[in-house]
């Protein structure tokens, strides 16, 4: 049978990082006898260099015909310092999401012992974090109503949520604390915002079918002062799209890299793998990016969509191998570090070593 998957590389360290995540699907596949059809195509700048569009009609196709779609990372500095753009690479990130369906943004935060200390963050407070934030990823403020006056004196943006937009990610949320601590914690503004109440109103129903779920609610302020402060106390945070956007790029910061969160975007027909770090134009060419989140987001898309949990914690181990014994990029040693692909190598040797 064969396996196809979309591969959508993107802008920056985007091609870099994704060459390293197939390097270690490769050595699964020769392992196990399972073919993965790797089919690439275009997505952001790059996509409108070459088609005048970020999230192009030949993509959309391709990404029809997958069972599952590794994307690297969307963003380049041309549109970003140009707020008159009529296109912008981001927006293909968001039609992308919208048109697939993918409602779910799935990250999980853990520490490493390993590399601890590089975290900003006492030992002490930071050394055992393991919690999952599932944010909602196609409503909100990002899909709302938006607009600017002809004279650019006044703009707006809206945010709106329905209520089968929120049960659907809350059901998921809940269904994933059983397996995990059982505790439940919703991020909202409920004291100012109606779409906060309703987030509010509607978890508090669903709740009562869960009934072994703690669930604790938490104003997006005082959330993200206590992510800093006491990592531990969560397990699996529910919340909304902007919050959720905010909040995870935060949560990155206890790991001591953000090249080492992955994530999974879910939908009902298909699901995105990608890391959370974004395009690093910066870094593009040089050999430095981190592989580590894309190959771990690899780790998840052979967990999530192809039921091969045992091979996904093989890749999973040989990543903990590897900042173990300090293959690295510059992110986290800067001192003693390892190129992009000489990780991406170390950890496919190791992948193949494990079975």
């Amino acid at each position: 049978m064969t396996n196809k998957i979309a591969v959508l590389s993107g802008d920056g360290i985007g091609p870099e990082v994704i060459n390293e995540a197939l390097k270690v699907l490769n050595v699964i596949s020769n392992k196990i006898k399972v073919n993965f059809e790797f089919n690439k195509c275009l997505v952001g700048a790059s996509a409108i260099d070459l088609e005048g569009n970020p999230f192009p009609d030949s993509t959309k196709k391709i990404c029809d015909n997958s069972d599952a779609i590794l994307f690297g990372a969307i963003g380049d500095p041309k549109y970003d310092n140009d707020p008159k753009a009529k296109v912008r690479p981001e927006d293909g990130l968001l039609e992308m999401r919208k048109y697939l369906g993918l409602f779910a943004n799935i990250r999980p935060v853990k520490t490493y012992d390993s590399i601890i200390d590089n975290s900003p963050i006492k030992k002490n407070i930071v050394s055992g974090t393991d919690f999952v934030v599932y944010r909602e990823l196609t409503s909100g403020i990002y899909f709302g109503n938006k607009g600017i006056s002809d004279d650019r004196s006044h703009a707006f943006d809206t945010c709106s949520y329905e209520i089968k937009e929120i049960e659907r990610i809350s059901h998921l949320a809940f269904k994933d604390a059983q397996k995990r601590k059982k505790h439940l914690t919703l991020i909202d503004k409920a004291n100012v915002l109606e779409t906060s109440r309703l987030w509010r109103e509607v978890v508090q129903k669903i709740s009562k079918m869960y009934p072994k779920i703690k669930v604790s609610f938490l104003f997006v302020d005082n959330a993200a002062m206590k992510i800093i402060t006491n990592p531990k106390d969560f397990d699996v945070i529910l919340t909304e799209n902007m919050f959720g956007d905010i909040i995870t790029d935060e949560a990155s910061v206890i790991t001591g890299s953000l090249g080492m969160l992955p994530s999974a975007s879910v939908g009902n027909r298909i699901s995105l793998y990608e890391p959370i770090h974004g395009s690093y134009p910066q870094a593009a060419g040089k050999g430095i990016a981190n592989p580590m989140a894309m190959i771990l987001s690899a780790a998840m898309m052979l967990d999530h969509t192809f039921n091969l949990k045992e091979e996904a914690e093989i890749i999973e181990k040989a990543v903990e191998d590897a900042l173990v014994n300090n293959i690295v990029t510059e992110d986290i040693n800067s001192e003693n570090s390892f190129s992009t692909i000489e990780v991406g190598d170390w950890i496919s040797n190791r992948a193949e070593e494990l079975f």
